[in-house]
């Protein structure tokens, strides 16, 4: 049980880090700034259309992220 809160530990570290990162920089951490997300549709279309970022509702924006969420 050791290996596996570490892992966990680890997981919500780096997690969090992602997110202050995201915030000093005004961006979603979703779509890091884009305001969009791509989802291939298989592994060998290499074009998909972008869809707007659900968790920034496409401005790209910390404040709208953290707002929405």
């Amino acid at each position: 049980m050791g290996l596996l809160n570490a892992f966990n530990e680890w997981k919500s570290a780096r997690y969090e880090n992602h997110i202050s990162n995201m915030k000093a920089q005004n961006k979603c951490p979703d779509c890091r700034g884009r305001g969009f997300i791509t989802y291939p549709a298989s592994e060998y279309v290499f074009y998909s259309n972008p869809y707007n970022c659900s968790g920034c509702n496409g401005s790209g924006l910390y404040v709208d992220w953290y707002q929405y969420r």
